[in-house]
């Protein structure tokens, strides 16, 4: 395993994450565990959650796949060797204040998490996304106190724009407040809006970018290769099915799988901590796993821009002078 620090924090974290959104909903506990136990022991020591996963919002599932998480670290005793992030913000009850960034629910939804994940802290505590009508004010506030609490080791964001980068930072810098570590965005060959202004923002910050749906929705795992794939995803690559045709000839002429190439590319991007996978099953996870050996040169990363080209580069620069 290779490990990073997690963005602009001290702590180290491996440059894979798991993601648990599909744990509870789509695999059962036994695959689940089975896939956790696999992750810890290939040296994977950064799990990815949040309070809603799980289940629709103020459903009878929310938060089962938190619930699933601390079942499986008090039966396995690793807590300690976890970097363990969650997130707030989604609705979790049919209440006014059950939802959002307020002081008041930041209080209660943190309690939830723990009690659910069954531990004293949250190590990365994440704002699922930006609440335009809370005060940056009250949010910093709110974790500030959390952190003095013991309940949180570090703040992060998650779906912000790059002015929602700057307008935290700068507002907790100008308050003595511990700033944010990571953004966790959608990231992929597929989609590189964020190269525009989240990651000139994150970069400029220190922070780690933390991508969400690194395969675009398995479009970069080998769809083609599916044996259904003319019957039922063929409509739906619609005019990306001749980049995804050279995308996977590409992995071919270099041996390796395409979901690995995927992640590796995301890899060898500088702002990029560790993409989040969530696997379905164990073959995601050894593919992932794999992408960490993948070394990509020059040449291969020019080719991949001619493939899924980005958005020419950082804002303004992109489309002005």
């Amino acid at each position: 395993m290779k490990y990073t620090r997690l963005g602009r924090a001290g702590a180290r974290v491996s440059r894979i994450a798991l993601g648990t959104m599909n744990m509870g909903p789509v695999i059962g506990e036994e695959e689940s565990f089975a896939i956790l136990d696999a992750a810890f022991a290939s040296g994977v020591n950064f799990f990815d959650t949040a309070d809603v996963y799980g289940g629709p919002p103020w459903g009878d599932e929310r938060g089962q796949t938190e619930e699933l998480v601390g079942r499986w670290l008090s039966s396995r005793g690793h807590r300690d060797e976890i970097v363990l992030a969650t997130k707030v913000y989604e609705p979790m009850g049919p209440g006014e204040n059950d939802r959002g960034l307020s002081s008041l629910n930041i209080r209660q939804a943190i309690d939830a998490s723990l009690r659910r994940l069954q531990t004293d802290r949250i190590d990365l505590y994440q704002m699922h996304h930006i609440d335009r009508a809370v005060h940056v004010d009250e949010v910093l506030d709110a974790f500030a106190r959390l952190v003095d609490q013991g309940k949180v080791i570090y703040a992060g964001s998650s779906n912000f724009a790059g002015w929602n980068i700057a307008q935290y930072q700068e507002t907790a810098a100008a308050r003595h407040a511990a700033p944010l570590v990571t953004e966790q965005s959608v990231y992929s060959l597929v989609k590189r809006t964020v190269e525009l202004e989240v990651v000139p923002a994150a970069s400029a910050y220190g922070m780690g970018l933390l991508p969400w749906s690194p395969l675009a929705g398995g479009e970069l795992a080998g769809v083609l290769r599916k044996s259904d794939t003319s019957r039922s995803d063929a409509s739906r690559l619609g005019e990306r099915r001749e980049q995804i045709e050279r995308y996977e000839r590409f992995a071919d002429e270099r041996g390796v799988d395409p979901a690995a190439l995927g992640l590796a590319w995301l890899l060898h991007q500088p702002v990029v901590t560790a993409p989040i996978v969530g696997p379905r099953r164990m073959s995601h996870l050894t593919s992932a796993l794999a992408s960490l050996e993948i070394e990509l040169d020059g040449d291969d990363l020019a080719e991949l821009d001619r493939i899924w080209p980005g958005p020419g580069g950082p804002a303004p620069e992109a489309y002005a002078w």
